[in-house]
């Protein structure tokens, strides 16, 4: 239910839910935007997470059940180490989608890139220049992201064959 209900609505509606409804009396803005981002996120992270597992071979599941593992520690040592690995791309990439996601943070007048954008391109009347800025800075930001993900992507696949 909870990842139906929050992967079928929109984050800013979740947010917007979580400021004026929920939390309504509450003066953190930052801290609404987080918890609404943590939510949001944590459902695309258990379902990339779930494919993990679940792509790993059920065979490993029973080779560490044979050399006396239990179920948990099975799950510790040998299937999730897989998972995280097989995963890393797909997690990264919800890392990124995140930060971009943060954009719509302004929406619960919480200050963003885009909204400082959007505030110069007010007072300025000129909007190329600092939409194109804010543009350029999340690129930055997503291309460093990428090239950390790459950089962990191929330090993990070194040790295959």
């Amino acid at each position: 239910i909870y990842l139906n209900i929050i992967q079928g609505t929109p984050t800013i509606v979740q947010i917007m839910i979580i400021y004026f409804v929920i939390l309504a009396n509450s003066t953190n803005k930052v801290g609404v935007a987080i918890l609404g981002f943590t939510i949001n996120s944590s459902a695309y992270v258990a379902e990339i997470i779930r494919g993990g597992i679940n792509g790993v071979d059920k065979g490993q599941m029973e080779a560490g059940r044979s050399l006396g593992f239990g179920y948990i520690s099975t799950m510790i040592y040998i299937v999730i180490p897989q998972a995280l690995k097989s995963s890393l791309p797909a997690l990264c990439n919800e890392l990124v989608v995140l930060l971009k996601e943060t954009s719509v943070a302004n929406m619960v007048a919480l200050q963003d890139l885009l909204s400082s954008a959007l505030l110069i391109k007010s007072r300025t009347y000129n909007a190329f220049l600092p939409l194109i800025a804010a543009a350029l800075i999340y690129l930055v930001i997503v291309s460093v992201l990428r090239g950390f993900s790459n950089r962990l992507e191929r330090r993990l696949s070194s040790g295959e064959r």
